[in-house]
This record gives C-alpha cells, sequence and structure tokens, in this order.
C-alpha cells in the first residue's frame, strides 16, 4: 500500500514538473511574439520623410468626380506648386482628359488601386494584378512610368506594402489628413492641415472635396508664410539608403 501511495506521489510530482515547464515555455514564447509585434517589425509604407528643409508635400487621391480638379489645378497653377495626385484606375480610364491635364499641368501622378478595394484582403497575384492594370492605365495617358502608390482607405498589410515594393512602387501614406472628404468649411480644412504640418510632411487631400480647392490658396500662403516648401512626393522621399522607423517617418541612413 506505501508503494502504491509512493509512486502515486512521484507521478503526481513528475506531472506538476512537466506542467510548469510547458507553461513556462509557452509564457515565454508568448512574451517573445508580443515583444516581435510592438518593436516595429510591421512592414510599413511612407507616412513622412525625416528632413530638416522644410520641403512638404500635398496630395489629392482621384477616384470619385472632378468638380473642383479644375479650380484645384489653377489655383496649383497660380501659386506654382507641383502635387501629386493618386488615381484610380477607373478614374484614369473615365477621365483621360483629366488625367492629361494634371499630368501636362507638371504634377505626379501614382497609383490608387485599379478598383479601390480593401487591398489587405487580396491575395498576391491579385494586388500585382492591380498594379500592373492601373499603372498601365496611367501611363497610356501620361507616358510616363509610375512609382508611387497609395492603398485605398489607408488600409494595408505586410503583404501588401512587401509586393509593392518588390513591384518598384514606394507606397505612400500620409501624416496629414484634411479630412476634407467630411465636408468640413475651408477655413476648417486650412486649419487643421496649417497646425499640423511639420518639415517633411505628406498632406492628404481629395480632387473632389466640397471646400478643397476654397482652402488651397489659404492653405499654400499660410505654409509658405510658415517657411516651407512644396514639392512632390517623388522630390520629398528618399529612394535609396533609407529606413522607415515604427511610426512611419523615412529617415535617411546615416541620420539616426
Amino acid at each position: 500500500m506505501r508503494f502504491i501511495t509512493f509512486r502515486l506521489k512521484s507521478a503526481l510530482l513528475a506531472f506538476s514538473l512537466v506542467f510548469l515547464l510547458v507553461t513556462g515555455i509557452l509564457t515565454a514564447n508568448a512574451a517573445g511574439a508580443a515583444e516581435a509585434y510592438w518593436t516595429g517589425k510591421r512592414a510599413l509604407p511612407i507616412y513622412c520623410v525625416g528632413r530638416e528643409d522644410n520641403k512638404i508635400a500635398i496630395s489629392f487621391d482621384c477616384a470619385w468626380g472632378v468638380d473642383s480638379t479644375d479650380e484645384i489645378l489653377k489655383h496649383l497653377a497660380e501659386k506654382k506648386v507641383r502635387a501629386t495626385f493618386f488615381t484610380v484606375q477607373f478614374w484614369a480610364e473615365k477621365y483621360p482628359e483629366y488625367l492629361k491635364k494634371v499630368d501636362e499641368a507638371g504634377h505626379e501622378v501614382g497609383t490608387h488601386s485599379a478598383t479601390h478595394s480593401y487591398m489587405s484582403k487580396l491575395s498576391e497575384s491579385e494586388i500585382k494584378a492591380e498594379f500592373e492594370s492601373s499603372c498601365k492605365a496611367i501611363e497610356t495617358v501620361t507616358g510616363k512610368p509610375v512609382s508611387l502608390f497609395r492603398p485605398p482607405y489607408g488600409d494595408y498589410d505586410d503583404l501588401l506594402i512587401d509586393t509593392s515594393n518588390a513591384a518598384g512602387l514606394y507606397p505612400i501614406q500620409w501624416d496629414v489628413d484634411s479630412l476634407d472628404w467630411k465636408d468640413l468649411s475651408a477655413s476648417d480644412i486650412a486649419e487643421r492641415i496649417v497646425s499640423r504640418t511639420k518639415s517633411g510632411s505628406i498632406i492628404l487631400c481629395h480632387n473632389n472635396g466640397l471646400h478643397t480647392a476654397e482652402a488651397l490658396p489659404i492653405v499654400i500662403d499660410k505654409l509658405r508664410a510658415k517657411g516651407f516648401e512644396f514639392v512632390p512626393i517623388g522630390e520629398l522621399i528618399y529612394k535609396e539608403n533609407y529606413t522607415i522607423d515604427s511610426t512611419g517617418k523615412q529617415i535617411a541612413k546615416g541620420t539616426l
């Protein structure tokens, strides 16, 4: 009887030791996974650029309509500002004359996808197809290669960013959101942009915002008064020898 009791106690002790060992391993693995997640290892697009020269970029997403586009182009021309326009394929195909106007005015054109879908839900082959067809639609009109991509809705995952980079398309977000799609007043749009812009900022606007065109001259004048210089995104970002920190800021190597 004593022998059986001893065997049971030994078995329980062995089981407890194994349980503690397994629990410790799982806990360590979980901690390691959490550390990997929070150390900024996710693939990120460029939200802004680490610069000290006060260069900034203003961009316009083109997906729905052209009602304010002529007025936006007029203000940009009058103020001698070159901007970046991100166009969806179906917009480029529906309004090729406007895409041509944008290009001939000296502005930069990037792709905003083919279908304006949530691209984090797409497979790699579907993403590549979106890039290929949307870039071809733009290049057919402008005759120029496309090197920038902005994800629709600002939605992305590692696969989308990695596939974009592999395709030779710099993935671009923004760090200053005008919220012009919410139909804010021109003064509210201008205040949001001017108060948030810093050297290296990328400003997000839309070509069909209700008061975007009205706000544009105010924004340009106030930011220039602060010493900022407008350039297209392709001239703002670094094309090589850079890193992207956990906030999405692109930084030239050697400046950390």
